[in-house]
């Protein structure tokens, strides 16, 4: 006759078989993102490798990374080169051919990360754009511009680096790449889901990080309307830096920005959140002018 632990033990269901992680290893670039991490990490569980690389945080970045399970490293910008990103790719010991990054205001949503374990089985491509749906003041931006942002996110790490475009700005630009583009060595192709993005919790967050690209945008402001469109980027990414090329000559930028997001592109469909995030834009552009001319009569 069993005894009452074997008849428990026989009545039990048994557990779900384990599923395996998918085997990409992911890069979370961070600094004093606790808050956000809280969102971003649990929503990762599904890759075999998470390390966030950090730059010194003084909040509790750190201890919400490791709770997560997130490896922790820490990257000391010298000023110039390399950027975060760039110098994730270039050191760390991945786990994975495969490496996806996600900024910690970004969530892999449940479709998205089975879409990419599925497209990377198959071994389709070397590499994979993903749109961003992008959140400001609690309500997604449809239109404005921002209904499309195609960024090269994943693909096999000896093959990608981002544009190497050293920081001529003594790092107040920031120590992460914001504008550069992943230059990859192989085939390219796109992801159906998207990432949702949570961008800006406060105005105060935008004005802050967008004061520091307009630095890093006046520094590059030569080199842009100079040198030539990197081959590398991609074919829709040379599309828009000859744009820009175009755009940077133009007379009263702050202005056409605005027009262009509120009207041309529908910026007014999204309410008040639409009308501060197209003024936003616009202040951006007058801060990229006004920084290029604070540098030429510096120089003078």
């Amino acid at each position: 006759m069993p005894c009452l632990d074997e008849a428990v033990d026989a009545a039990s269901p048994a557990p779900p078989p384990r599923v395996a992680r998918a085997p990409v290893s992911v890069i979370v670039p961070v600094r004093n993102e606790a808050e956000n991490l809280r969102r971003c990490l649990p929503a990762l569980a599904w890759a075999d490798e998470v390390i966030v690389v950090d730059s010194q945080s003084d909040d509790d970045t750190q201890r919400v990374a490791e709770e997560h399970g997130a490896k922790v490293v820490q990257f000391h910008f010298n000023g110039v080169y390399p950027k975060k990103k760039n110098w994730a790719l270039e050191n760390l010991p991945f786990r994975n051919e495969w490496v996806l990054i996600v900024d910690a205001d970004e969530v892999v949503v449940p479709e998205l990360a089975a879409e990419i374990r599925d497209r990377i089985e198959k071994d389709e491509a070397d590499g994979y754009y993903l749109n961003s749906k992008y959140y400001f003041l609690g309500r997604r931006i449809k239109h404005c511009g921002y209904s499309e942002c195609w960024n090269l996110r994943l693909f096999k790490h000896r093959l990608g680096r981002y544009e190497r475009m050293p920081d001529h700005t003594g790092g107040r630009s920031g120590d992460n790449e914001a504008h550069e583009h992943v230059e990859l060595k192989g085939r390219v192709a796109r992801l159906t889901h998207e990432l949702d993005h949570h961008a800006y919790p406060t105005i105060a967050a935008w004005v802050e990080k967008h004061n520091r690209y307009a630095v890093w945008e006046a520094a590059m402001y030569e080199r842009f309307l100079s040198e030539p469109i990197p081959s590398t980027i991609g074919r829709g990414k040379r599309f828009k830096r000859l744009l820009k090329k175009i755009y940077l000559r133009l007379p009263m930028r702050p202005a056409v920005r605005f027009l262009y997001a509120y009207v041309f592109r529908l910026g007014f469909l999204d309410g008040k959140p639409g009308l501060v995030f197209c003024v936003l834009l616009s202040f951006y552009d007058f801060l990229a002018w006004a920084n290029v001319y604070e540098r030429r009569v510096v120089e003078r």
